[in-house]
């Protein structure tokens, strides 16, 4: 097996406060760990997420065993996304990518899992054309063609099509006042057994008003609050303040397989069956839960530019996708939602049986990593 090493990597630094470690404000950095193939230094591969810890993905090693070295990265955000802008962590991914170059690899590759999928969209996209000058609420972005050195393609694995898109298909619309976690419209609960499972497509139209009508609702609110701090003239007013957003995770697909369907289990990629879905909504550290006004409209928002379809579709890199057929949080529709990005250049591969971890299937992760390594070492 090959040995994990440790990088250490400096960023560039991002918005004041945006961390509590005066350390990491001053000099910010970023820790990735990897393992290299011996002989010839071809590919190399960065599998990166938001906010989650990918310093042990399972598809490190099997991949240097593979012939391609890769390292999991994390963003200056990892285990904390309530102030996380993706315009900042496409520049920590850049960093990586300019790690790797420097270490004499002659192509690199983003592995997009999960979450991982759109931010790698989102980065190609931004290093082929530079777009950005400034963050959704005005601020400099302070990106630069540099910081995003492009790739030479993108492997895509479980793949969500972006936070934004989570949101809006998983906000519950039941939620009658933003302040209280429990207060909850009946006819709009998903979790109450009177409006099914199954559910009909009544029910359904209603339910996707009422999210959309929540998510611009809360939309509205943090744009008249930022309007609101910015207005301040005293030195040393606020710019930005967190809050929450109860009931994130209501999504009929978890309770009705007939939705969407594919070999997916009853319940939520986080709990099983009925009753597991419903403890993950109420759940007090959830997708999106604390959030402040600027991270909400980069990640969480229907503005939001890390949307991975539409980004994949700026890109003219190839692109590979593994489609996990049991996954209880990406389905059908989303891997259609790619594949529809990237005519002609994007090819799917079926892991049949595959959940979104490919938890205690080692033959899966082997799978997985032999379609990755073959595809590209080809490129």
């Amino acid at each position: 097996m090959p040995e994990l090493q440790l990088a250490v990597i400096d960023v560039k630094p991002g918005a004041a406060m945006e961390s509590q470690s005066g350390l990491q404000l001053m000099r910010p950095r970023i820790y990735g760990a990897w393992a290299r193939p011996d002989g010839h230094k071809k590919v190399a591969a960065i599998v990166m997420h938001p906010t989650s810890n990918f310093m042990g993905h399972y598809l490190i090693q099997p991949l240097a065993q593979r012939g391609v070295a890769c390292m999991g990265l994390n963003s200056r955000y990892v285990g904390n996304d309530s102030l996380l802008l993706m315009e900042r962590v496409i520049q920590d991914l850049g960093a990586g990518v300019q790690f790797l170059r420097a270490q004499g690899y002659d192509k690199v590759v983003l592995i997009g899992n999960s979450g991982g999928a759109s931010l790698s969209a989102f980065y190609q996209a931004q290093a082929q054309k530079l777009t950005i000058e400034t963050m959704l609420d005005g601020d400099p972005a302070n990106l630069s063609p540099a910081d995003l050195p492009p790739v030479e393609g993108l492997a895509l694995c479980a793949a969500h099509e972006g936070r934004s898109t989570l949101m809006r298909n998983w906000i519950d619309p039941s939620v009658v006042d933003e302040h209280d976690a429990l207060a909850a419209d009946p006819a709009l609960d998903m979790y109450n057994p009177a409006n099914g499972p199954p559910f009909t497509p009544q029910f359904l139209a209603r339910f996707q008003a009422g999210q959309q009508a929540r998510l611009a609702k809360i939309e509205h609110w943090v744009d008249q609050r930022l309007r609101l701090l910015r207005s301040q003239q005293a030195p040393g007013s606020a710019r930005d303040e967190a809050f929450l957003v109860y009931r994130t995770h209501a999504d009929p697909r978890c309770l009705d397989l007939s939705l969407d369907p594919n070999e997916r289990e009853l319940g939520s990629v986080w709990g099983k069956g009925a009753a597991g879905a419903r403890a993950v909504n109420y759940a007090a550290s959830q997708m999106g839960r604390i959030t402040s006004l600027t991270a909400f409209l980069s990640q969480w928002s229907s503005r939001s530019r890390a949307d991975g379809p539409s980004n994949l579709a700026k890109t003219s890199v190839p692109v590979l996708l593994c489609t996990y057929t049991a996954d209880q949080s990406t389905f059908p529709s989303t891997r259609d939602a790619w594949m529809d990005a990237a005519p002609g250049r994007i090819r799917n591969v079926d892991i049949r049986g595959g959940d979104h971890y490919l938890a205690g299937r080692p033959d899966l992760v082997a799978q997985t990593a032999d379609e990755m390594a073959a595809w590209m070492l080809a490129l």
